[in-house]
């Protein structure tokens, strides 16, 4: 298994739904990462420089899940994948969205992965 860092159920706010009125309020939505950095940890002697900063991701991540209003999670996983794998030293992310809103669940959960390069 390659060097992962894992960002687990980050709570976010956004205005998700398909419909207006479900868009119309704040939900709290949990996104988790698994993140795979191109260097992996090996080498990293201890400096925050030569990795991915998990505080300023995190911070990312609820800037663009607040930034504007979606439809699906589905969206907003592949804005998440796509800006991370665009901004920081990654190889490989995979992102699971976390949403509470169907009765009789517990949660409607969406997973993806991408490679860098596979787009």
């Amino acid at each position: 298994m390659p060097d992962t860092i894992e960002i687990r159920r980050l709570r976010v706010s956004a205005h998700i739904g398909v419909p207006d009125q479900e868009r119309g309020v704040s939900q709290t939505l949990f996104v988790t990462l698994h993140l795979t950095p191109s260097q992996g940890f090996t080498g990293l002697a201890d400096d925050i420089a030569r990795t991915v900063d998990y505080a300023q991701v995190s911070q990312e991540i609820e800037a663009i899940a607040a930034v504007r209003p979606r439809k699906l999670i589905e969206t907003l996983a592949l804005e998440i994948a796509d800006h991370l794998l665009g901004n920081h030293p990654l190889q490989k992310v995979a992102v699971s969205i976390e949403k509470h809103i169907l009765p009789n669940t517990e949660c409607v959960v969406v997973h993806l992965e991408r490679i860098r390069g596979d787009r």
